[in-house]
């Protein structure tokens, strides 16, 4: 599961397969998925691991060679998990049952990553919330800008509609 998941082959994946056999709600819900893992691993390995600097657990706690893969970045947080988080919870709204299928690979890749010695439990619970805060920040995003400059228009961009005695 992990090399699938390596680089979000996985999500990019799934998205392509969206996308072909949605129609214009898998096309919607691949882009939002999408859209989800850029933020999700921006945050999470853009900024979070940079300023972590949380050493992976000992190899000694793994008796498998597993544990002698990994890589020499920060474990805090998980990245696999945050983009398997942020690409299943930004699908489900757009198409349910996509994202229902989606969450099997996203829960086996949070496990993963504990069970392979990659992270400590806290580094994927981590990864899962930034995760869903991708996937709730993507959704939620267009309506914030919008309504932000539907307010500069109808306010002039000083706070005061126009025409309206203060």
């Amino acid at each position: 599961m992990e090399e699938a998941a390596e680089g979000t082959k996985l999500w990019c994946g799934a998205a392509a397969v969206m996308a072909w056999l949605g129609g214009r709600r898998g096309r919607k819900a691949a882009a939002a998925g999408l859209a989800a893992v850029a933020v999700a691993q921006l945050v999470s390995n853009g900024v979070c691991k940079q300023l972590a600097g949380r050493a992976r657990p000992p190899k000694e706690w793994f008796p498998h060679d597993e544990a002698e893969d990994r890589p020499d970045s920060s474990s805090f947080p998980s990245g696999h998990t945050a983009a398997a988080v942020a690409f299943t919870a930004a699908v489900a709204p757009a198409w349910p049952s996509a994202g229902v299928l989606c969450a099997v690979p996203a829960a086996a890749v949070a496990v993963e990553r504990v069970q392979s010695g990659a992270h400590y439990p806290s580094d994927v619970a981590a990864g899962a919330v930034i995760g869903l805060a991708g996937a709730w920040l993507t959704r939620r995003a267009p309506h914030l800008i919008l309504r932000r400059r539907l307010r500069r228009l109808f306010t002039g961009g000083c706070g005061e509609v126009p025409g309206r005695a203060a």
